[in-house]
């Protein structure tokens, strides 16, 4: 009976981080398409490649990307932030990468995009850039097929 109950506990606690990275990686997406303030359609693309590589459901993560709109974006990337010091190392870096693809989906990165992952990266995790580059490469593999990785932020005149 000790023993059932410990798995119970086990599976919930797995349940409940699962739902965080999800509910985590949907806010970061959110706040990266909107950082530059123009969504384009590689970013959606991308997005949804996403979603799919970590088991997320299309309905609700379309209807979570469509309540972030009600919030605030700073008290959104505080509460990432947040949630991402709760989660593994491993985690956080998955987190980052995906920015990192995504943001790169267009061929650059935007100075506003790369602001945001550096701020979240560096500033706050004290992740190291090596593993976020080698996760980023496994994640191209993924949604691409193919293993590149890229940091070029496009500077804007």
């Amino acid at each position: 009976m000790e023993t059932n109950k410990g798995f119970h506990k086990l599976a919930s606690l797995i349940y409940r981080s699962a739902m965080n990275f999800k509910s985590i990686m949907t806010s970061l997406y959110y706040l990266l398409i909107y950082a530059d303030g123009k969504v384009n359609d590689r970013e959606i693309s991308l997005g949804k490649k996403m979603m799919t590589a970590e088991g997320f459901e299309e309905r609700g993560f379309e209807t979570t990307l469509e309540s972030l709109k009600a919030k605030d974006k700073s008290t959104l990337l505080t509460e990432c932030i947040i949630g991402l010091r709760k989660l593994e190392s491993k985690a956080q870096i998955r987190c980052i990468a995906w920015l990192c693809v995504i943001a790169n989906s267009d061929g650059f990165m935007d100075k506003e995009e790369w602001v945001l992952i550096y701020k979240i990266y560096h500033t706050e995790l004290k992740l190291s850039l090596d593993e976020i580059m080698k996760t980023q490469k496994e994640l191209n593999m993924i949604v691409h097929g193919r293993s590149f990785s890229t940091l070029g932020v496009k500077v804007s005149d």
